[in-house]
């Protein structure tokens, strides 16, 4: 892919893995361009720039997990990552400084190697507030152990809360601009239909 230019994914549902399966995931390439600039903040700058904010500076979790009430977008500052998307077994994407993941609600997500000097800027359409929702009980002991996830309410999901869930998700209110291009872009024509 050519700088700026993005792919995308539709992921459906599998097993406990809700996903979603009307909105794609969106993978952006070479969003910013950070020279001196310290690029959590180029990033924060963007996405707040476009409506997407109260979010984090951090990592991604090393465990499945997924947000039933908002959507995400996750660019990298620094480094790179393996990402896998759409639960176990799922999608492997890997990430470089100045890229951007746009995530949305229910898409089941995860960085599946460990290599140092990895750090995301995260940020969510306004008023929405993420949950963590996690597939396993064993995903759940790892985020009660991360000290990232400190002070997160985990809910672990299950075949029984499925139903619930995949209405809340349905539920998450489209957002009205792309975190990366602000009016049209990506979820613009994506998403939006436009």
């Amino acid at each position: 892919m050519s700088k700026g230019s993005y792919e995308h994914h539709l992921l459906r549902g599998v097993d406990i893995s809700p996903n979603n399966e009307t909105l794609p995931l969106i993978v952006y390439k070479g969003i910013a361009d950070f020279g001196d600039n310290e690029p959590e903040g180029v990033l924060e700058k963007i996405f707040w720039g476009n409506q997407w904010a109260d979010g984090f500076r951090d990592g991604t979790f090393s465990f499945h997990h997924y947000h039933s009430g908002a959507h995400e977008v996750v660019g990298v500052a620094r480094g790179g990552a393996v990402l896998e998307f759409g639960g176990p077994g799922g999608m492997v994407i890997e990430v470089s400084a100045g890229d951007a993941v746009v995530i949305p609600a229910g898409v089941v997500h995860r960085r599946i190697d460990d290599a140092p000097g990895y750090s995301a800027v995260g940020a969510y359409p306004h008023r929405q507030v993420p949950d963590c929702c996690v597939l396993s009980a064993e995903d759940a002991a790892t985020a009660t152990v991360d000290p990232d996830a400190a002070g997160l309410a985990i809910k672990h999901i299950g075949e029984n809360q499925l139903p619930e869930i995949k209405a809340s998700i349905l539920a998450t209110v489209l957002p009205i601009t792309d975190p990366v291009s602000g009016t049209g872009g990506a979820i613009g024509e994506l998403w939006l239909g436009g």
